[in-house]
């Protein structure tokens, strides 16, 4: 791999404008600066604050959303360019580095989220649900004499929403659904985009025995976003850029320290259940693994001293619960950073088929936090009375309008308005405007009913919780 290549700062649109037309307003930041803050400011990543991490609809302001969690995957990722691109002795310790390798980073974990649909990833498997309980509807189009696709393609077409992947939305929200002045949506440089996709393959291709290969990344619609993406960077199919890999931990090592932290917060679990877990090994006698060790005996350390502190049980249990979180991760951090280095060579090959969490010497830690995490926080019922919750109303939006969607007809055709019922008119027009124009705009690679299916999985997505439960509710009291 070249990583000048991998590193580069060209856009989409100026690979298809020969004109140079991209908005020029960089000033003194760097082409990598600016792909974050275009992120940043988007709205797509606002919506995020009303999108589940772990406890759906949760009222306390203190445990996180999908929006703190990017926030702090952000953050770790970062963290983990300035250390490498400040590291002696290696590629990325030049000034071409100390900049961009931090911003990329922080870019692609700010927006590794932003395709992910209301209600955790239980929102994901509604979405494939409900088209796989309707494909004999949904997808008659694919049965047609006309339509000019080959197996694998109509099996493409099935598979992107029946195992509907947050991760292949996210391109499509980036490079496509957030439209600005033209139909390059943010407009991203090739290689953010590049480290952005943890999945670089479409749907038909997975291979759960391959890290880069276990879910899909790119739907058919996104299949020129993808080649672009390649050509530029010189990636080739199937191989993950390797910022990816440590994107993919930075977001380990959130969601497995954070979420457990979230369920102390909740009162689920405290400190102590926490340490005594961790220090237990799998035959039940003391852990020997060196890292948990080494955390455990500094959390334990800063325990001892706030006991003795004038402080409540509950501040700490908390401020216990924080330490043991800034030790955990600080830990972690540098194990994935040693993991990097070591086998740089088995990523930039395409011979890494794991993680990179699981290949450091932080890789037990990581493991027991998230089964401690599993047990403890996403099995309890709270959550999964919630989940439940929002897989009914999920599905009972999908229910009401894919009829808006279809009676629409062929926006192509001369047909002007909606001719369907005015329940589905209105329905029809509470879809997002921008969703909408993707949908009506001439598209003939496209199949029509390929762009409805994903007209209406691109608006489930889209919306917050409390926004999809009080869109069902509406729509519900209106229909006759």
């Amino acid at each position: 791999m070249d990583w000048k290549k991998l590193m580069s700062a060209t856009r989409r649109k100026d690979m298809h404008d020969d004109k140079g037309q991209s908005l020029n307003a960089g000033g003194d930041r760097t082409e990598f600066e600016r792909d974050y803050d275009r992120v940043l400011f988007s709205t797509p990543v606002r919506r995020l604050a009303d999108k589940t991490q772990v406890f759906p609809l949760e009222k306390n302001d203190s445990v996180r959303t999908r929006l703190t969690h990017s926030h702090e995957v952000s953050n770790i990722a970062r963290s983990i360019g300035v250390a490498l691109a400040h590291r002696e002795g290696t590629k990325f310790n030049s000034a071409e580095y100390q900049r961009d390798l931090p911003s990329i980073l922080a870019t692609v974990g700010l927006a590794h989220d932003i395709g992910n649909p209301p209600f955790g990833h239980q929102g994901e498997y509604a979405i494939g649900d409900w088209f796989k309980k309707n494909q004999g509807t949904v997808f008659e189009f694919l049965e047609c004499e006309n339509l000019n696709f080959s197996s694998d393609e109509k099996k493409r077409m099935r598979l992107d929403f029946e195992k509907f992947e947050g991760n292949a939305q996210a391109l499509r929200v980036l490079t496509k659904l957030q439209i600005m002045n033209d139909n390059f949506g943010l407009n991203l440089t090739c290689g953010a985009l590049a480290a952005l996709m943890k999945y670089p393959g479409t749907s038909e291709q997975q291979d759960r025995s391959n890290i880069a290969t276990k879910k899909f990344g790119c739907f058919h619609s996104e299949l020129d976003v993808l080649a672009d993406i390649q050509k530029e960077t010189g990636l080739k199919a199937g191989l993950r850029h390797p910022l990816t890999f440590l994107m993919e931990a930075s977001d380990d090592i959130a969601y497995s320290v954070l979420d457990v932290e979230d369920a102390v917060k909740k009162g689920l679990i405290s400190y102590r259940d926490l340490i005594s877990y961790l220090e237990a090994g799998a035959d039940g006698k003391p852990e020997t693994d060196t890292v948990i060790k080494d955390v455990c005996t500094r959390a334990d350390e800063q325990h001892k001293k706030h006991k003795d502190s004038k402080l409540s049980p509950n501040e700490v249990n908390d401020l216990s619960t924080q330490m043991f979180r800034v030790f955990a991760i600080g830990s972690m951090v540098s194990a994935v950073i040693e993991a990097f280095l070591e086998r740089q060579s088995d990523i930039e090959t395409g011979a890494l088929k794991d993680d990179l969490i699981s290949v450091s010497s932080a890789a037990l830690l990581c493991e027991k936090l998230k089964t401690f995490a599993l047990e403890n926080a996403y099995k309890h019922r709270s959550v999964l009375e919630l989940e439940l919750e929002g897989h009914k109303v999920i599905h009972s939006i999908m229910d009401m309008l894919w009829p808006a969607i279809v009676s629409r007809g062929d926006p192509q055709e001369a047909t002007k308005g909606h001719p369907g019922t005015p329940f589905e008119k209105y329905a029809y027009g509470r879809i997002s405007e921008n969703y909408r124009r993707v949908f009506e705009s001439p598209n003939e690679a496209l199949p029509l009913g390929y762009r409805r299916c994903q007209l209406l999985a691109d608006m489930i997505s889209g919306m917050t919780d409390g926004f999809a439960l009080s869109f069902e509710r509406e729509l519900r009291e209106l229909r006759c």
